[in-house]
């Protein structure tokens, strides 16, 4: 008689099936597979090719790729940020002294579909201690998500506190330096994720998208919940920008700040503005690291202008956006101190973005000149409750 299949099992060849359903292919049961790795070269290689890149220059990137994830013990957070800027803005190489640098872009953001997706189960890890990660996803052969499953009778706890323990020195820390996502999920709890070295207590449950109609939300919330965030044009969205490196912590969004950010960035592309509102503590400054960075990018004209109306707050969120990046090390003065300093700095081509007390308006007239301004200026407000009710909105808006 044959043996009936274990429930998690059943769940594990579901979620494989809802993946291929998203367009990722199969690969394999790799549990037996020799020199499992988190950078399948051959994958990676037939893709750029496929994508018009020259062997010369495949063959440096891959030899960059390589040299980046390798991680010394105990220094995960570095290398993975730096594959992170290699993933994110292409691997930059020359294939001569002379020769002009060129990028190689090992995941094509703005065409999903010239990326190739695929999913693996069971794949062994060795290290100092051998791991099998239930299910691995890969862009173009290169490790981007792991997936642990437990049967509906085991606390979803487990397994986030399984992944968190494959990432360390004792065991597969070398496999995590590519890796951008991680999950865990079972039957009874739903899903939930995070990134590389999320503390526990960070994880998060994935809330369903408002008005969403996937195919899988009445089924089972732990596929509806894979499915909102690993189709591939999300799993691109979240992976090139709402990721951060804060000062030594690796960060992506909540579900709140996700859909913020997403409705923020529709309502500046119909040059609108809006209100976000968050509680205290629900992650206010990254959402703003998130958006300027998202602005700066997207807009070459565009600048950032982050308007305070406390010392204390103003200097917390410079910290933020110098920690995550988008204060470069040469702006130094984003803090403007005086009205005429705040003036000048409009008037400039830099810094791209500029933080200021609302006291630094002009408060005591409506009337006057205008000062001058270069660039196009998205202007977030923090505590706008205190302050854009009356006679400083007014000024503001002059302005």
């Amino acid at each position: 008689m044959m043996e009936a299949p274990r429930p998690e099992w059943v769940t594990q060849n579901r979620v494989i099936k809802l993946f291929e359903s998203l367009g990722y292919h199969y690969l394999g049961d790799w549990h037996t597979r020799v020199s499992n790795s988190n950078i399948e070269e051959e994958i990676l290689r037939e893709n750029l090719t496929k994508r018009g890149y020259e062997e010369v220059l495949i063959n440096a990137a891959i030899g960059k790729l390589h040299t980046t994830a390798d991680t010394p013990s105990g220094e995960l957070y570095t290398a993975n940020k730096n594959v992170y800027r290699l993933l994110r803005y292409g691997a930059k190489v020359r294939i001569a002294v002379d020769a002009t640098t060129e990028t190689v872009e090992l995941i094509d953001w703005d065409h999903p579909e010239q990326n190739d997706f695929a999913i693996a189960e069971e794949v062994t890890l060795k290290g100092n201690h051998t791991r099998r990660p239930d299910l691995v996803l890969y862009i173009n052969g290169i490790a981007v998500g792991v997936i642990e499953l437990k049967r509906s009778s085991h606390e979803i706890g487990d397994g986030v506190r399984q992944v968190i323990s494959n990432q360390t020195p004792e065991f597969n820390e070398w496999f995590y330096s590519t890796v951008q996502l991680v999950f865990a999920g079972n039957d009874s709890q739903g899903l939930r994720y995070g990134t590389t070295l999320t503390p526990e207590q960070y994880f998060v449950e994935w809330k369903n998208d408002p008005g969403s109609t996937a195919h899988t939300a009445d089924e089972n919330s732990m596929d509806a919940a894979l499915e909102y965030v690993c189709n591939k044009d999300r799993m691109l969205d979240i992976v090139r920008n709402c990721t951060i490196f804060d000062a030594g912590k690796k960060k992506i969004p909540r579900p709140h700040q996700y859909f913020g950010l997403k409705a923020a960035q529709e309502r500046i592309k119909n040059r609108e503005g809006g209100v976000i509102w968050h509680t205290q503590g629900s992650g206010k400054s990254i959402l703003m690291v998130m958006l300027a960075k998202w602005i700066m990018e997207h807009d070459p004209e565009g600048r950032v202008l982050i308007i305070t109306d406390r010392d204390e707050l103003d200097k917390q969120i410079v910290g933020v956006m110098r920690n995550a990046g988008v204060i470069g090390e040469n702006d130094k003065d984003v803090r403007m101190t005086s009205r005429k300093e705040f003036i000048d700095k409009l008037g400039d081509t830099k810094p791209r973005l500029l933080c200021a007390l609302i006291h630094k308006f002009d408060t005591k007239k409506l009337e006057g000149p205008k000062p001058d301004i270069h660039g196009r200026f998205y202007i977030f407000v923090d505590e706008c409750h205190r302050t854009q009710g009356g006679y400083m909105n007014k000024l503001m808006k002059r302005w």
